[in-house]
């Protein structure tokens, strides 16, 4: 169920900072008009730092709702409090979204034991399969492979987005958790060689802006036709590197706004783009055939 390309789903505002929600509607139906194989929302790219508990909470019942069953939704529902965490995921399964997200906990700087200790206890309190969501760069904590091959036992810990940008990781995985745990890539520019390696997807935060590219680029991997991959990399390269020339949220909304899909608008601390950075974002869609 879980594999191919899966955005990373913007959360659209209005003008004013809003939840923009009739602009959600219309990213949910384009998405699963241009082949998207899931949706992801309220990760790190919809801004879920800045989303209250009850924005937070619309927002996945908003997708699961308007996705109606034609793609899985993975919902975001990590949190560096285990409490939090668990009434995130419990609240995920009442919407009826098919797996949560879980990144591990920021800032708290855990050890591996504080990892399990964390992930048992939200598998243990919902039925929802349950994806771990391992970035050091933003959380601190590295989940080594021997800890997620621990966490893997467990029957609703079915896989993992691994934002490492270690492709070596993925084999180590797979010793760890098995052939059968789902490896997604947590990082477009590299999603080619992480499916190389063994993993079955990217949660793509490019896929907002060229979901219909991002998805075939997938397919291509998935069928073993990595030259027909390769010619898609290179025609999505220099997008996925000008979106996180700053934040890859207001990259990506940005990106969107020139397809006239919702507006560049994030929440402070994150700020609008700068002119150069624009530019290349308008060089990479044009280069990418997107404008």
């Amino acid at each position: 169920m879980f594999k191919g390309s899966m955005p990373a789903l913007v959360t659209p505002f209005t003008p004013d900072g809003e939840l923009d929600l009739p602009a959600l509607e219309k990213l949910v139906e384009w998405h699963v008009e241009q082949g998207s194989h899931g949706l992801v929302p309220v990760g790190t790219t919809g801004e879920s730092p800045t989303l209250s508990h009850e924005e937070h909470r619309q927002v996945i019942e908003q997708v699961v709702r308007l996705a109606a069953g034609r793609v899985p939704v993975i919902a975001g529902a990590g949190s560096n409090s285990t409490r939090e965490g668990i009434g995130l995921v419990q609240h995920a399964q009442a919407a009826g979204a098919d797996a949560a997200l879980v990144v591990t906990p920021y800032y708290n700087k855990p050890t591996q034991a504080g990892l399990i200790a964390h992930y048992a206890a939200i598998h243990d309190a919902s039925d929802l399969p349950i994806i771990i969501y391992n970035i050091p760069g933003r959380s601190v904590i590295d989940m080594t492979p021997q800890t997620m091959g621990e966490l893997a036992r467990l029957p609703r810990i079915i896989g993992v987005k691994d934002a490492t940008g270690k492709l070596e990781r993925v084999s180590m995985q797979r010793a760890a958790c098995g052939r059968d745990f789902v490896q997604l890539s947590g990082e477009d520019a590299t999603a080619l060689g992480f499916n190389a390696h063994g993993g079955v997807g990217c949660i793509s935060v490019t896929a907002n802006v060229a979901p219909r590219l991002c998805a075939e680029f997938q397919e291509a991997t998935l069928a073993g036709d990595y030259a027909t991959a390769l010619d898609y990399q290179d025609r999505l390269m220099p997008l996925h590197e000008a979106i996180f020339l700053e934040p890859g949220v207001a990259g990506a909304k940005y990106a969107m706004s020139r397809l006239g899909l919702c507006s560049d608008r994030v929440r402070l601390p994150l700020v609008g783009l700068t002119d150069p950075t624009m530019a290349r974002i308008d060089a990479a869609m044009a280069h990418a055939g997107l404008i």
